[in-house]
């Protein structure tokens, strides 16, 4: 086993975890509902959290489950970049709006569905540095989940 191992599997379960865990302090504390886009990034990181997990339970295949993670944190990154470039209007992404948060099961739907957000995945609502949300997404995912990668392999 390679003395990087356990460094690559631990950031394996930082990173997405750091990134998730800011995705929700944006909606659910800083009142950002996601867009459609923003949820496609929460996937992969997800599926990281699973695979890095899962090396624990699964010590022989630690190797291969901590490059599963780091794939999936890279691939975060993708959909971040993909999500920037809407946001920035270099490409043109989603041809929809999304509307989240409408209970389901609502005893009157259209009221629900009226009074919830139009989220769209070409505006920034928030940025630093002239980045926005998915510009860090793919900056952090990317250098991360490329990390766990070269650590792994090394």
């Amino acid at each position: 086993m390679s003395k990087s191992l356990p460094l690559a599997h631990s950031l394996a379960l930082l990173a997405p975890a750091g990134l998730l865990g800011g995705a929700l302090a944006f909606q659910h504390l800083g009142g950002l509902p996601p867009c459609e886009m923003c949820m496609w990034q929460r996937w992969p990181h997800l599926a990281a959290l699973a695979f890095g997990l899962l090396a624990f339970l699964l010590p022989r295949q630690r190797v291969a489950l901590v490059l599963l993670a780091g794939a999936a944190i890279v691939v975060s990154g993708g959909i971040g970049l993909y999500h920037a470039g809407v946001e920035q209007h270099w490409w043109e992404g989603l041809t929809r709006c999304s509307a989240m948060n409408v209970p389901q099961g609502s005893a009157d739907f259209m009221r629900d569905l009226i009074a919830a957000p139009l989220v769209r995945c070409d505006a920034i609502p928030w940025q630093m540095w002239g980045i926005s949300l998915a510009g860090w997404n793919a900056i952090l995912s990317t250098l991360s989940g490329g990390l766990v990668l070269w650590l792994t392999k090394r």
